[in-house]
């Protein structure tokens, strides 16, 4: 009688080598900083804009940076999160507000507890 010969699942090893290499990448959050230089709606415009949030997903956002003083915009690969604040610090003044010199300020964090 012919033995039967049983081949591996190729993709399941390959969603475990994924799940694994995810799983040891470090993430880290993008960090919206606030100021007294820009208005609400420059934050909305720029969540939407940079973000794809929705205008409330925005809106709490800026909420959260006025009454706390930071707000977790993104959290992801520390390369996407470099962009991402880089995007932030490129975004331009707030022409709503004159003495407005500048784009509002952003920092990275690693983000504990993955």
């Amino acid at each position: 009688m012919p033995e039967t010969i049983t081949l591996p699942d190729i993709g399941t090893a390959q969603e475990t080598d994924n799940a694994t290499r995810d799983a040891k990448v470090p993430l880290f959050h993008v960090v919206l900083l606030d100021d007294n230089d820009h208005t609400y709606d420059y934050v909305v415009e720029m969540m939407v804009r940079l973000f794809i949030k929705s205008e409330s997903e925005a809106y709490q956002h800026a909420v959260e940076v006025d009454s706390a003083g930071r707000t977790i915009v993104i959290t992801c690969e520390q390369t996407q999160a470099e962009f991402a604040r880089d995007q932030i610090h490129a975004y331009g003044a707030d022409w709503r507000m004159p003495k407005c010199k500048g784009s509002m300020s952003a920092i990275i964090e690693p983000a504990t507890g993955q």
